[in-house]
């Protein structure tokens, strides 16, 4: 079960972000997507890189997009800081176990009874939880993770298991807003 959870997150995201990709770059997507065979449309040029800043008021946190489009910044695993992308399409946090043990989350290898497939094939998966997960001033208390094997994920997804707790969140102009 959580298998199929975790395979439609992934495809939920990628079409999630479609839309806010087009919209940045919209000739650049067609060209990636063949759509404008035919037209005088040049290639794309060099993409630039451009680094995600999270700015924050009070209990809410503006995060602007990469120039991929997604949304990272820097969160604190029980008080451990980790560079993190949202994930809207994921169920669970999704962490690796170098990440859990740094943030003292403990897993065994007993509690490694769960296979997923990713992006890097099947794996083994253990249900957690983080005591406490922030960004700025947000924070939110007891939230489930998921933990993977390092090889299986390179990054840490902040999915819904943090964003619905929160009392707002939307992207709008590029940029995702968290409303506690």
């Amino acid at each position: 079960m959580l298998r199929k959870i975790i395979i439609f997150s992934l495809c939920a995201s990628a079409s999630a972000a479609l839309p806010s990709l087009y919209e940045k770059h919209g000739g650049m997507v067609q060209a990636l997507l063949g759509m404008s065979a035919g037209s005088e449309t040049p290639a794309p040029g060099p993409i630039e890189a451009s680094a995600a800043t999270a700015t924050t008021a009070g209990r809410r946190i503006t995060i602007d997009a990469d120039m991929r489009g997604h949304f990272t910044a820097s969160f604190k695993l029980n008080g451990r800081e980790v560079d993190a992308m949202v994930d809207t399409g994921a169920t669970l946090v999704a962490i690796n176990m170098s990440t859990a043990r740094r943030a003292g989350v403990k897993v065994s290898a007993a509690d490694f009874t769960q296979k997923v497939n990713t992006a890097n094939g099947t794996a083994r998966a253990a249900l957690a939880r983080i005591d406490r997960l922030q960004i700025g001033r947000i924070s939110v208390d007891d939230v489930p993770v998921v933990v993977l094997e390092d090889q299986a994920l390179d990054g840490t997804l902040i999915g819904m298991s943090f964003l619905s707790r929160l009392k707002k969140y939307q992207v709008e102009n590029g940029a995702l807003l968290l409303v506690q």
